[in-house]
């Protein structure tokens, strides 16, 4: 075994807790979660540190995803919040500059938002901050590893977004 980290213990601390614990199972599930929390964390500094705010991260996120052009409700949508939530989100990013709203081009009710120059750039500064550190923590693997490591991940999330069997017991 190489190198051990702060899992290492926890796993040794509980395995004569629980005995039917299974350290693998404990060690990934501990790991994936202390990462995520990394992860969330140095997100949060790196955009405190580019003057953004996450939700605004996020919309713009969203909006660039969209080849910078989107209606309010599809943003809604894509941030997975409700269709009325967003105004105040797009009111505060259209005062920094951020985004611009206008009518439809094909249906003058309806309102677009647009990525600005200075919305697109506060995004891909933020984007570049995140992807030195995701690039820093997974280069401790080689590109196999990476790919292997996304392999083994997208079977665990296809496994999550399957609804849970039901408990099996007496059919009394």
């Amino acid at each position: 075994m190489g190198a051990r980290d702060r899992v290492d213990e926890h796993v040794e601390r509980w395995a004569p807790i629980v005995p039917d614990l299974d350290p693998d199972t404990e060690g990934a599930v501990t790991r994936m979660i202390f990462f995520v929390k990394h992860i969330r964390r140095m997100k949060e500094e790196l955009l405190a540190a580019s003057g953004l705010q996450r939700h605004e991260f996020d919309t713009l996120h969203a909006l660039a995803g969209r080849h910078g052009t989107a209606a309010p409700s599809r943003l809604a949508a894509d941030l997975a919040m409700p269709p009325n939530s967003i105004t105040g989100r797009l009111d505060a990013l259209e005062r920094r500059g951020f985004v611009r709203r206008s009518p439809s081009a094909t249906d003058r009710r309806r309102v677009v938002v647009e990525l600005t120059p200075a919305g697109r750039s506060a995004w891909r500064d933020a984007m570049d901050g995140l992807g030195v550190e995701e690039a820093r923590l997974l280069g401790a693997l080689d590109p196999a590893e990476r790919r292997t490591l996304s392999d083994l991940l997208r079977r665990i999330m296809l496994r999550a977004e399957q609804p849970p069997s039901p408990p099996e017991g007496p059919t009394g």
